[in-house]
C-alpha cells in the first residue's frame, strides 16, 4: 500500500477527532474562539516538529520564497474561514450531517486542482469521487422523504450552502497548500510539508489573534481559560494537518481528499457514541456509498 494512503487515513481520523472536540468547545467559546484553538494551540507543536527534523533528524530545511509565501497566505486564510463555516455548521445540524455537507470538497478540490495546477485525474477516479459525493447527498436528505423537491431543498438550503461553501474553501486551501509545499523544491516531502505547516499555522495564529484583539478581547481570555480542552484540539489539529500536508505533497489533492472522505465513517461512530445522535438507515446507506467510492479509488 502506498504511503500517502495510510497517511491520509490517519489525517482523516485526527481531523474527525479535532472536529468532535471543537463541537464541544463551540458552545463555550463561540465560532471564532473554537476555530482559533486549532491554530493557536497547534503552531508551537508544528514549529517544534520542524526543529526536531532539522537538529535531531539532520534534515536540511528549504528556504521559503515569494511563491511559497503567496500560496501559504492564500491557504492559511482559506482554512481559517472554512473552519469557521464548519464549526458554525455544527450548531445548525448534528455532527454527522454537518460534516457530510462539507465533504463535497473532493469534487471542488479536483476542479481547483485542474484550474490552478493543471492536474488531471483518471475517468475511474472521477467515477469514484462521484459515488462518494452521491453518498454525501444521500446523507443530506436522510431525514426527509426522498423526492426531487427535497433533494433540491437539501442542496440549496442555508445549511447546505454553508456546508458546500465550507467544502469549497477547504478545497482552495488544500490546493494552495500543495502549491506552497511543492514550491519549496525540497527533496524530502515530509520536510516540505513540515515547513509549510509551521509557517502557515504561525501566520494563522497571528492573524486570528489580531482579529480577536480588535473585535472582542474577551475571546482571547476565554481561549486561555479553556487551555486543557483547547490544547487537545490544537494537538489533534496540527498532527492531522501534518498528515494532510505530507499526503498532498506526495499525491494530487483530488485523490487525497477523495480518500479523506473516510472521515465520515469515523464521524458516524463519534456521532453515535460520543454525542448520542441517532443515525437512520439512509445515513448508513450514504456512509456505505462513501466507503464504496473510497474502495473504487484505491482499486483504481
Amino acid at each position: 500500500m502506498e504511503p500517502w494512503i495510510l497517511i491520509t487515513i490517519a489525517a482523516a481520523f485526527l481531523q474527525n477527532l479535532r472536529s468532535a472536540l471543537q463541537k464541544h468547545l463551540q458552545t463555550s467559546l463561540g465560532t471564532r474562539g473554537a476555530s482559533f484553538v486549532r491554530f493557536g494551540y497547534g503552531f508551537p507543536i508544528a514549529v517544534l516538529y520542524v526543529i526536531g527534523l532539522h537538529f535531531i533528524g539532520g534534515y536540511e530545511l528549504p528556504m521559503p520564497n515569494p511563491v511559497f509565501a503567496f500560496w501559504a497566505v492564500i491557504g492559511g486564510l482559506a482554512q481559517i474561514f472554512a473552519t469557521m463555516l464548519l464549526v458554525h455548521l455544527f450548531s445548525l445540524r448534528n455532527f454527522a450531517v454537518g460534516t457530510a455537507y462539507s465533504k463535497t470538497e473532493p469534487v471542488q478540490a479536483a476542479i481547483f486542482g485542474f484550474l490552478l495546477l493543471g492536474e488531471r485525474i483518471t475517468t475511474g477516479a472521477v467515477g469514484a469521487i462521484v459515488v462518494g459525493v452521491a453518498g454525501v447527498m444521500m446523507i443530506s436528505v436522510a431525514r426527509m422523504p426522498l423526492t426531487l423537491a427535497n433533494l433540491l431543498k437539501a442542496l440549496t438550503g442555508r445549511t447546505a450552502l454553508i456546508g458546500i461553501a465550507s467544502g469549497a474553501v477547504f478545497g482552495i486551501s488544500a490546493v494552495a497548500y500543495r502549491s506552497a509545499s511543492l514550491s519549496l523544491g525540497a527533496s524530502n516531502p515530509v520536510v516540505a510539508a513540515a515547513v509549510t505547516l509551521a509557517c502557515v499555522t504561525t501566520f494563522q495564529t497571528v492573524f486570528m489573534l489580531v482579529w480577536m484583539f480588535v473585535q472582542d478581547r474577551r475571546e482571547i481570555v476565554d481561549v486561555i481559560r479553556s487551555w486543557r480542552s483547547s490544547s487537545l484540539v490544537g494537538l489533534a489539529g496540527v498532527l492531522g494537518s501534518a498528515c494532510w500536508f505530507t499526503a498532498m505533497t506526495l499525491q494530487q489533492v483530488a485523490y487525497v481528499r477523495a480518500l479523506g472522505q473516510i472521515e465520515l465513517v469515523f464521524t458516524f461512530i463519534a456521532s453515535f457514541f460520543l454525542f448520542h445522535e441517532r443515525v437512520n438507515r439512509m445515513e448508513v446507506a450514504g456512509c456505505l456509498l462513501i466507503v464504496t467510492g473510497i474502495l473504487l479509488l484505491l482499486l483504481g
